[in-house]
């Protein structure tokens, strides 16, 4: 009788098979993790451009400066808590008539470099030793 060759996959040890699934899943999930993060970089610019137009006349053109003692300083915080902040106040889980209506009209791509540029910005909420 003939037999048929076998193919490279049968022929491997269970050991290598198992490396090279775990190689090339790490290798996929690597991938989906870059390009998710391009997807989602945020534009210090197009941040700046957006706090001029809808933050700046009440929280201060510098972040630092509110219009009001009440208003938070937004320079410095950190970038995940600014976001956290403006999705709360658009989903209403976190209340106030001013920052909601503010919050609503912005996108997630607003969101985003609204909180990476203002979280760039120098704070003035440190304590001076």
């Amino acid at each position: 009788m003939h037999e048929r060759p076998r193919d490279r996959e049968t022929t491997m040890k269970p050991h290598s098979r198992s490396r090279i699934g775990r190689i090339a899943g790490l290798s996929g999930a690597l991938a989906l993790c870059v390009a998710a993060g391009a997807a989602q970089a945020a534009d210090l610019a197009q941040g700046r451009q957006k706090a001029d137009e809808v933050c700046a006349a009440c929280h201060g053109k510098d972040g630092n400066t509110p219009i009001d003692p009440t208003y938070p300083r937004l320079a410095g915080q950190h970038r995940d808590y600014l976001e956290r902040a403006l999705l709360d106040y658009q989903s209403e889980q976190r209340r106030n008539p001013i920052m909601g209506a503010q919050a609503k009209q912005l996108s997630r791509a607003d969101i985003r470099n609204l909180a990476a540029f203002y979280a760039s910005l120098p704070g003035t909420m440190s304590h001076k030793r």
